[in-house]
């Protein structure tokens, strides 16, 4: 057995590229040496903003042999009824290699087949070794892809080395001209000379000494570590956020961690200000005191050693000065307006072609959420909720925003509570963002959850009534995530308002003419609200036949699908689910064939009236569990039926020739299974022998 590794040099690949791009590396080798037959013990990937590398140990030196029997045509087809092969048998021996005297017959599953035995001699690994790693570095998938030079591939970056080594052997590997050898490249300032890799084991202490450390969780242990006690050092403690960690952990392959400062004058300004400056301009990290209180310091982490270190504070230092005073000079000029000026220059800021400009989405989310809050009872805060929608938008046009896009709503709530806003106005306009991704918070307020939810259904409905339909995984515009936000509110605040309706209220805003209906545009955004609950059920761990038959009843009230899926999910454990099921299945499936589910009592004979008195019952007892939102008491009271519904098809011939028993019997099934449509499309449940 030998190690086998694979190093792919790059030009500086953006940080996250990285991580998905060695993972998919690695993934490829395996699965390619898996279907070759060569097996190996274990799998390590190392990776720096210029290298991606897979090293494997314990690869073994050839391939194991391949035995198998191919399965062919029946026998009967195979050998006509002299004994001799037909055409159909010579063609499978044909294609297996073999002749047809190798043939063998065996007998499968009560039927006679033919059957090639194949031995396949195991080959030299090293034979197969270079077309799979050449065939792993072009699989790589990277977010975006550029050309260089006249070569074809399309790759992230240009690739500069490779390094393929099967023990202390080179392979013989070209991708874009570029020959593999035993030569890496170190640190692109500090290494002198280039790397020479003996053999894989020696790859990390090879590139150690030539300041780069490969293994990536090593390095991010490293940062952390320098940036705590940098922080400590200067009597403070480092605000580490672990996107920030990951991402300058693929920036640098010699980290050293050092402490700067900056003038204390520009604590003045939002401390979400200094952290936005200080993270994602310049992947610093912020330092608090023990309070949590912000200290003019910053720690930042350099690609290199110590030396100059000072050089470096003071080069950084200048720079994150610089925005700082440019924040301090946008937050002093913001307040020399109200809020309400900033907002009016809304008029000139386009929201989409077709929709408007931003004023006019204002003026909607206005009347949008003064409908909510009626709908959702909130009498005693409308007049709040109208006020938070008039200002959600106005810091949009404020420098700050401007230049630091990330801090819209941030922004607004910092203004509007300098001019004297409510504090629960004030917070709705920062909270009318949320949620931002799935799992993130959700608005408090009251304001902030009637605007955020207004703001959403606003660009749904305006996008969808264009035609603006996110398909496949095309969704410039992130409707996919504005409708998993509606979700989150409803399903979070428990609002009982149907999505039909908020969809319908949300497009009666646009006083343009669309193309498409109010009936169709609606039939999309709810068919689109359909997938995304079908995601979100998903993700909580219930069963797909569950949920997508709740889904098909076409009930848009969120909180009652999810308790119905739950309630539904938990029924099917019990002993009388089969009851339930029984009953639907066989009235739906007679059922169906009637037009009406009028009945007419002149004709019933005994069993149909017992029939219409369950029903009747069931009928009653389940409506008084639907107002209740007692769901495990409507799916009871529907199993219930059971009995009477066997002893009626004991009893009686559905299909009478007698038209009017024959109507009124499939009427008595049609209203059986409606109330299990109600509920939910049991046809979808997928009933487990």
């Amino acid at each position: 057995m030998r190690d086998l590794l694979l190093e792919i040099g790059v030009e500086e690949l953006p940080a996250r590229f990285i991580v998905p791009a060695v993972t998919q590396l690695s993934e490829t080798i395996q699965q390619a040496l898996g279907e070759q037959r060569i097996s190996f013990e274990h799998v390590e990937v190392f990776s720096t903003p210029r290298r991606l590398t897979v090293r494997l140990q314990g690869v073994a030196e050839r391939q194991e042999d391949l035995e198998q029997d191919v399965k062919g045509p029946p026998a009967a087809i195979a050998y006509d009824g002299e004994g001799n092969l037909t055409k159909a048998g010579q063609g499978f021996a044909r294609s297996q290699g073999i002749t047809g005297e190798e043939l063998i017959r065996r007998e499968l599953d009560g039927n006679d087949y033919v059957f090639a035995h194949k031995f396949v001699a195991g080959g030299a690994t090293e034979g197969v070794l270079p077309e799979v790693l050449e065939a792993a570095v072009r699989s790589i998938s990277f977010p975006k892809n550029m050309r260089w030079g006249t070569y074809d591939i399309r790759y992230a970056r240009p690739i500069r080395w490779l390094v393929a080594l099967f023990g202390s052997e080179i392979l013989p590997v070209t991708v874009a001209n570029v020959k593999a050898g035993r030569i890496s490249q170190g640190h692109r300032q500090l290494a002198e000379q280039p790397v020479c890799i003996d053999n894989p084991a020696a790859y990390e202490q090879c590139l150690t000494a030539a300041f780069v450390i490969a293994r990536r969780d090593e390095r991010r242990r490293r940062i952390a570590q320098q940036v705590a006690d940098a922080a400590v050092a200067h009597g403070g403690q480092a605000l580490v956020d672990d996107a920030l960690l990951d991402e300058v952990c693929d920036l640098v392959e010699y980290p050293t961690a050092f402490c700067g400062s900056f003038a204390p004058e520009y604590l003045t300004v939002p401390n979400e200000v200094l952290v936005t400056a200080m993270k994602e301009h310049q992947r610093y990290f912020p330092v608090v005191n023990t309070d949590q209180e912000l200290l003019p310091l910053f720690i930042g982490v350099r690609n290199g050693t110590d030396d100059s270190l000072d050089v470096v504070i003071a080069g950084n230092e200048k720079v994150l000065t610089a925005r700082l005073a440019d924040a301090k000079f946008f937050f002093d000029e913001d307040q020399k307006q109200s809020l309400e000026e900033h907002g009016k220059r809304l008029v000139d800021v386009v929201f989409q072609e077709g929709l408007g400009t931003m004023a006019e989405k204002v003026q909607r989310l206005v009347s949008l959420a003064a409908s909510l809050s009626e709908l959702l009872g909130w009498h005693d805060c409308q007049e709040n909720i109208q006020r938070t929608a008039q200002l959600a938008k106005a810091d949009l046009t404020t420098q700050m925003v401007y230049e630091f896009p990330e801090l819209q709503g941030t922004m607004g709530q910092k203004y509007a509570l300098l001019q004297g806003e409510d504090p629960d106005n004030a917070l709705g306009i920062a909270e009318h963002y949320l949620p931002i991704f799935v799992g993130d918070r959700l608005p408090q307020t009251r304001q902030g959850f009637a605007v955020s939810l207004a703001d959403k259904l606003d660009t749904l409905a305006g996008y969808f009534a264009l035609g603006r339909i996110p398909t496949g995984s095309q969704d410039p515009f992130a409707l996919r995530r504005q409708a998993l936000g509606v979700v989150q509110l409803l399903e979070h605040r428990e609002v009982r308002v149907s999505l039909e309706t908020l969809c319908e209220r949300a497009l009666s805003g646009y006083t343009q003419g669309f193309k498409a209906s109010t009936q169709e545009i609606v039939g999309s955004l709810l068919e689109f609200f359909r997938q995304r609950l079908r995601a979100v059920l998903m993700d909580k761990g219930y069963r797909y036949d569950t949920v997508d038959a709740v889904l098909a009843a076409n009930s848009w009230v969120v909180p009652e699908v999810f308790a119905r899926v739950t309630e539904l999910e938990a029924f099917r454990s019990k002993p009388d689910f089969m009851k339930l099921y029984t009953v639907l299945e066989r009235a739906a499936n007679l059922g169906s064939k009637g037009t009406t589910m009028d009945i007419d009592p002149s004709v019933l004979t005994e069993p149909d009236r017992a029939l219409l008195t369950a029903v009747a019952d069931a009928q009653s007892a389940t409506e008084a569990a639907w107002e209740k939102q007692d769901w495990q008491g409507y799916l009871t009271a529907m199993a219930r039926l059971e009995q009477p519904v066997a002893a009626f098809f004991d009893a009686v011939m559905i299909m009478d020739k007698n038209a009017a028993l024959r109507d009124n019997r499939l009427a008595l099934l049609k209203q059986v299974a409606a109330l299990g449509e109600r509920y939910a499309d049991f046809r979808k449940l997928v009933i487990e022998a």
